[in-house]
């Protein structure tokens, strides 16, 4: 249950499940809410962040300490709704300032109701998990107040974000199509697993229609549009239980059909390439995350929004039963696996977002590089 911040102080408390408390005022809905507390590094494109389905069931920090000042509009959305469980900011802006604003942030966060809290130390609060690694969270205003013990015990009873199976929670219940722009070359079929709006529109800025499809899908209705490739998205949770998926990924190699997965999508091949999947301590989030590409040496700055990672050997090329795989990409901050690719059939994945909306373009080549791939098949 949530009711109205606007206007008011509302006391808000933000609690760590290792027993870290924060205390300041009730931003967006009052209530309780609980989930993965994660920071974001941009300084930029929150309605981005707060929209991307990825997000589900994570409480995220904005580390950048003046927020909303921008307000909130009705296109930069990247899907229908608010995702995130809750939102941390330490200097919301007391007015938007941009001319396509329609209302500020803290109302929408309130229209949705999304439980936030503001005028926390948010550097501090991103130090501490960068230290201690991404952990349960709850966050408390108005009635759900109580003794510190008692709220603890609430964040410790929540459930872990290891072992969650969350993509079908997020992802269409019924197939959609996005035409492509202007003559169409090739048709795509997309699983989503937490599909990000950009995605679909950057395909089919290249001519490509693309059949978006359940998280539930199988191969038969990968098949059944007839698609020149296809392409598996982001997404939220454990790629450890996305069992479905990887099926349908393996049917996919088996057919030697063009190949592209982004984020989850990276998770997803390195599964059925017969690679393991890891948490990280703190996962990557923003929009400034220097990666290389080591096909072409390339360093380009990027979008994340990732708290699992590939486990494949970076400097070897690897056997797989759909032919030789190598890491095609790496982060330079910490050597995570960024992306892999097939050397012996047309299938490649990242593990970051080259449709950055509100980000950096470096990577957009890739939406080019899927396309050629198709083109390779048809020659």
């Amino acid at each position: 249950m949530t009711t109205s911040t606007r206007g008011t102080r509302v006391p808000a408390v933000l609690v760590l499940e290792d027993g870290r408390i924060f205390r300041g005022r009730a931003y967006g809905a009052v209530g309780e809410t609980f989930g993965e507390a994660v920071f974001s590094t941009g300084m930029t494109g929150y309605q981005e962040t707060l929209t991307d389905p990825s997000y589900h069931r994570q409480v995220v920090v904005m580390t950048a300490p003046h927020v909303g000042n921008t307000g909130v509009n009705d296109e930069d959305a990247e899907s229908a709704r608010i995702w995130v469980a809750g939102y941390v900011v330490r200097d919301p802006a007391r007015t938007p300032s941009n001319w396509r604003s329609t209302r500020t942030l803290d109302e929408e966060l309130e229209r949705q109701g999304v439980v936030g809290i503001s005028g926390v130390d948010t550097r501090a609060l991103t130090r501490h998990l960068r230290e201690r690694g991404a952990m349960r969270v709850g966050i408390f205003s108005g009635g759900a107040v109580a003794d510190d013990a008692a709220l603890l015990a609430k964040v410790q009873a929540a459930p872990q974000m290891k072992g969650a199976d969350l993509s079908a929670e997020v992802a269409t219940k019924e197939p959609y199509v996005v035409p492509a722009i202007g003559e169409k070359r090739f048709t795509v079929a997309a699983v989503d697993l937490g599909i990000k709006g950009m995605t679909p529109q950057r395909m089919a800025e290249r001519g490509i229609e693309v059949h978006v499809l359940p998280a539930t899908a199988t191969a038969d209705d990968v098949y059944a549009v007839n698609p020149d490739g296809v392409f598996f998205s982001n997404g939220p949770g454990d790629p450890a239980t996305a069992d479905g998926p990887v099926s349908v990924m393996r049917a996919v190699l088996e057919r030697r059909t063009p190949l592209f997965g982004i984020c989850f999508g990276n998770q997803i091949l390195g599964r059925a390439l017969g690679f393991g999947t890891y948490k990280l301590k703190y996962g990557h989030r923003g929009i400034n995350q220097p990666v290389q590409d080591r096909t072409t040496g390339k360093v380009e700055v990027t979008a994340h929004n990732h708290g699992f990672a590939v486990d494949a050997p970076l400097d070897t090329v690897s056997d797989t039963p759909y032919g030789r795989a190598e890491v095609s990409h790496v982060c330079l901050n910490d050597d995570v696996v960024e992306g892999l690719q097939l050397l012996d059939q047309p299938a490649f994945s990242v593990q970051y977002h080259p449709e950055a909306a509100a980000g950096p373009h470096d990577a957009a080549y890739l939406f080019d590089r899927f396309v050629s791939l198709m083109e390779g098949e048809r020659a």
